[in-house]
């Protein structure tokens, strides 16, 4: 065992000796920006019990993500708005850029999309095409619950910044509340007499531990290697503090190269080189990689808080799911123990060329209501971005435990915004290099070099859309 203070002195030595491979609306009919220049919609007349104007007769079209979450809290949330309005149409699908990127090309979206999984549209690349409808009407509009408060008032820290893009406007709802981490079972490291880590010289004994008892440390979704980063991410800015995440976020030259980014890579690959990586988890699906985690055989799976939900079936019912911080480098880390990565994800958004954007508007003011969000917290195990919708409720143990997390947190929250703000980079490239580190085919150095290569192509492509922290 080491100090804690020579951890990164370690690694690097390591390294070099090869161990480590309303607005009000008053008339019958009126006009809402969205996201044309010259978009105008049809409204109806507005009332207490309809502020956003929303015709009674016009029928309505949903398209769900049909992953983690399934799609009968969708489907509850419309029977809720169908008792007031026109009949909603309902689709799902993993397939939502495959189905939908024709119809908005056609100038003939769907009026809501869950814009989730694998498959999901570019969220940049639509509202750089002015194709999305600016949600700030929703977020003044008052809540379903209380008239006198605004829906904006009503979401949880985080929800309204996921939806910016550099500038006001506010171009999807991310719906869940999302804690990201180190999913792991009580069960399992109760056997193995051990406790959660919290100094990286506590994982690799923890992971060794496993070893002796033919059990792997870590698996993941190779197939999906972007699931590495949902600690990866938070991992570094533990480590470096959030500006070097935002520096990440911004494009920064060397901003990859920054000691923390080595550091966390270093660690990681620390992982595979030992061993402590579960054979064939790169070449895994995240369904797979959950039934094998399930299967008791590796302890950690880097994910978010959805995975209680979409691995139900097959968790055993003494597995007791739980969810951690990603495990500090040392004790020099810029931030404490507690620091996670927790924000409102399963984004939603309303076309700006949807027949009836009014009634999008008005259906996610549903689901933003009390008895739509704890339905959703009951239903699928996961917290939404609505503040309170959670309390008193009888949590299963994976969302109890996300909840004690992000409670533990307080402020020390970091939300990266490099998925949402280049999908490309970080899935593919980012997550591709990460995925060689992890499969022990390139070292911590050649896939950060691959990573800043990626982001300085990315910088100087003048074809993709900027953001930045303000």
């Amino acid at each position: 065992m080491t100090s804690p203070l020579n951890r990164r002195s370690l690694l690097t030595r390591s390294a070099a000796a090869g161990l480590l491979s309303v607005p009000a609306v008053s008339a019958l009919s009126g006009c809402a920006s969205g996201g044309g220049d010259d978009n105008t919609v049809e409204r109806g007349e507005t009332s207490e019990g309809n502020p956003l104007g929303v015709d009674p007769d016009a029928e309505l079209e949903v398209v769900i993500f049909d992953g983690g979450f399934g799609d009968q809290y969708a489907l509850d949330a419309e029977a809720i708005y169908q008792e007031s309005y026109g009949q909603v149409a309902h689709v799902k699908t993993t397939e939502i850029q495959t189905r939908l990127q024709s119809r908005f090309n056609q100038g003939d979206p769907p009026d809501v999309v869950n814009n989730s999984g694998a498959d999901a549209m570019d969220i940049a690349a639509l509202t750089r095409n002015d194709q999305i409808y600016d949600l700030n009407e929703l977020l003044d509009a008052p809540s379903l619950d209380d008239p006198n408060v605004t829906v904006r008032d009503t979401l949880m820290p985080s929800t309204v910044e996921m939806g910016q893009f550099g500038s006001q406007e506010v171009w999807r709802l991310n719906y869940a509340f999302t804690v990201y981490g180190q999913w792991y079972s009580r069960t399992a490291l109760e056997r193995l007499e051990v406790e959660y880590p919290r100094t990286w010289d506590e994982m690799i004994a923890v992971c060794e531990a496993a070893k002796r008892q033919g059990m792997a440390g870590w698996t993941y979704a190779g197939v999906y290697p972007y699931y590495f980063n949902f600690t990866l991410y938070p991992f570094i800015g533990k480590i470096g503090g959030p500006d070097v995440l935002k520096a990440i976020d911004n494009l920064e030259p060397n901003a990859w190269r920054h000691d923390a980014v080595k550091a966390a890579f270093e660690a990681y690959h620390e992982l595979a080189a030992r061993g402590y990586v579960l054979r064939g988890s790169p070449g895994m699906t995240h369904e797979e990689s959950q039934d094998e985690w399930n299967g008791y055989q590796a302890l950690f799976i880097p994910n978010g808080s959805w995975v209680e939900n979409e691995s139900r079936r097959n968790t055993p019912e003494d597995f007791d799911m739980a969810v951690g911080p990603p495990t500090s480098l040392d004790s020099s880390d810029a931030m404490p123990f507690e620091t996670l990565w927790a924000s409102a994800s399963e984004p939603f958004f309303v076309p700006a060329d949807a027949k009836n954007p009014i009634g999008g508007l008005e259906f996610l003011r549903v689901m933003l209501g009390q008895q739509s969000a704890r339905n959703f917290t009951e239903l699928v195990s996961s917290l939404t971005c609505v503040r309170g919708a959670a309390d008193d409720l009888e949590l299963p143990p994976g969302l109890a435990s996300a909840k004690q997390v992000f409670e533990a947190a307080g402020e020390n929250l970091l939300v990266p915004r490099l998925p949402d703000w280049y999908k490309q980079l970080n899935d593919e490239e980012v997550g591709g290099a990460v995925a060689a580190m992890m499969a022990g085919d390139i070292d911590a150095d050649e896939a950060i070099n691959r990573c800043q290569r990626a982001a300085d192509a990315t910088a100087s492509d003048d074809s993709v859309q900027k953001f930045q922290h303000v």
